[in-house]
């Protein structure tokens, strides 16, 4: 009984205790509502008392004020970016033995494809296909590879990776941007116009060749390193058999819109071409279906290689060398026999 008793009184002392502790906090916490109201009429009396010309609570500075301007402009710049869905690149590289002329020309072709992947010199004695392993570890699906022959001779690949087509050209009166020093100049990285004669739809051959450099000299909308401008322009003009490559920076008279009507009115062109370069011209030699190989779509005949136009000339050389050798033995036939006979009468006055 005592020890039930002695329980039942401990079990009333926590009671007690329990409800002195909630009666507490229940106090604390009036006081504290007392104290944030008397606050807020304080702060409000304040607010009051402040001036006009004074910033209330909560305004954004000058700073924050120009820092939300700025995202805002951020937020809508990266809404109106073009996705990127045509996704084209090109590995450009040459092979070992080109000349200091040759590696120039690689590198305007690789500034004016801001699309393109680098990759190290090609071992000549290596078999052209292992481009197509090449292009698949660089993620490109076009490949322009510059193949030197004998430090004289260049000859230029464009191939549609892996499956081909591919096109070999031999390249002509090759002039860099760094020789030619002309007056053009364009944003790097900006998006070319490509203008093709009307040849270039007249013939097959010509059709695919065109599309070829659609896809390899055109700037996909919407790349990465690309630029939202088109400030040049990449001409194609087939004549003699051979293409002619022309690069122009495309640029504007006069900037005032007054002007730029009234010589419209005139018929008056306000834009101009100035050349930027590189220039240089190519021969088709043969078109194939695959990439680097396989069955010869088509053959140019009226192509006649380096080493035959060297032998051709030396030939002429040679003939030059035989005739004057030839007629220096008839000379010397005629002299034996014009000899004019000796006169009596020639020492008489000595």
């Amino acid at each position: 009984m005592k020890r039930k008793l002695a329980k039942g009184q401990a079990s009333e002392r926590r009671l007690k205790e329990q409800y002195e502790d909630d009666s507490g906090s229940e106090n604390e916490q009036e006081r504290d509502e007392n104290l944030s109201s008397e606050d807020d009429d304080s702060e409000g009396e304040e607010v009051a008392a402040v001036p006009s010309g004074f910033k209330k609570k909560g305004a954004l500075s000058e700073r924050d004020e120009v820092i939300m301007k700025e995202r805002k402009a951020e937020q809508s710049r990266i809404e109106n970016i073009v996705p990127y869905r045509n996704k084209q690149r090109v590995l450009v590289f040459c092979s070992r033995g080109v000349t200091s002329r040759f590696r120039h020309l690689m590198e305007d072709m690789r500034s004016m494809l801001p699309h393109h992947r680098k990759e190290v010199k090609l071992d000549v004695k290596k078999n052209l296909q292992d481009i197509n392993y090449l292009c698949d570890l660089k993620a490109c699906n076009n490949a322009m590879y510059f193949e030197a022959r004998k430090s004289k001779d260049l000859y230029m690949w464009l191939s549609k990776t892996p499956n081909g087509p591919s096109v070999k050209f031999h390249l002509l009166n090759i002039h860099t941007m760094d020789e030619l020093r002309l007056t053009g100049n364009c944003l790097k990285g900006s998006r070319p116009f490509l203008s093709f004669s009307k040849e270039f739809d007249l013939s097959p051959p010509l059709q695919l060749v065109k599309e070829l450099f659609t896809q390899i000299y055109g700037t996909p909308n919407g790349h990465p390193k690309s630029k939202p401008f088109i400030d040049h322009v990449m001409t194609f003009s087939f004549l003699d058999g051979k293409i002619w490559f022309r690069h122009f920076q495309i640029t504007d008279s006069t900037q005032d819109p007054a002007e730029i009507k009234k010589a419209l009115k005139k018929g008056v062109e306000t834009t101009k071409l100035v050349e930027i370069g590189p220039r240089f011209v190519l021969n088709i030699i043969k078109i194939f279906e695959s990439s680097f190989g396989g069955r010869t779509l088509f053959d140019n005949e009226e192509y006649v290689t380096p080493n035959t136009v060297r032998r051709m000339e030396k030939r002429g050389k040679g003939a030059t060398y035989k005739k004057r050798k030839m007629e220096e033995g008839k000379r010397g036939e005629r002299l034996k026999v014009n000899i004019l006979p000796e006169d009596p009468l020639r020492n008489v006055f000595k």
